[in-house]
């Protein structure tokens, strides 16, 4: 079943399905690149370990997305950084190569991962603005929302 944005359980899958593979490939990459050879390029390969702690925390907070308005801006917030850094990490790398001699998940803007990394905070947050979760901040000032008042995927 291919994931549309209609079929909201197949996109709250796929996101965060996605976000976690790419936790580990860049906190698998970035492990090895800094054990082996740090020296070589360690802003580059620092921010690729940046990079996988970003990727995690958008994993979490786009699974608790839904369990209230906090959590859905925490997500929304997670997915702005990850844009930010995705964009700045793939300008920097293209306005000086050698501080970026390997590639990391965001050089020369996610170009080593087909460009997904561009795409996957972008196509987050839209999910989170169309998505049930935009309907959990609509919330009177001071009203408590608990996990039960918001919908379940």
């Amino acid at each position: 079943m291919a994931a549309t944005w209609t079929g909201r359980l197949d996109v709250a899958r796929v996101l965060p399905a996605t976000y976690a593979v790419f936790a580990l490939a860049a906190g698998g990459r970035s492990t090895v690149q800094l054990a082996t050879h740090a020296s070589r390029a360690p802003l580059a390969y620092t921010l690729s370990a940046l990079a996988a702690l970003v990727y995690l925390a958008g994993l979490i907070a786009l699974l608790r997305a839904g369990s209230g308005p906090r959590a859905h801006r925490v997500a929304a917030v997670v997915c702005m950084v990850e844009l930010v850094g995705v964009v700045g990490v793939g300008a920097a790398s293209l306005l000086d190569p050698r501080a970026f001699p390997d590639d990391t998940i965001w050089s020369r803007f996610g170009s080593g991962y087909g460009f997904v990394p561009d795409v996957l905070p972008v196509l987050a947050l839209l999910w989170l603005r169309t998505d049930h979760h935009a309907d959990s901040v609509k919330v009177a000032p001071g009203a408590r929302v608990s996990a039960r008042d918001t919908p379940r995927i």
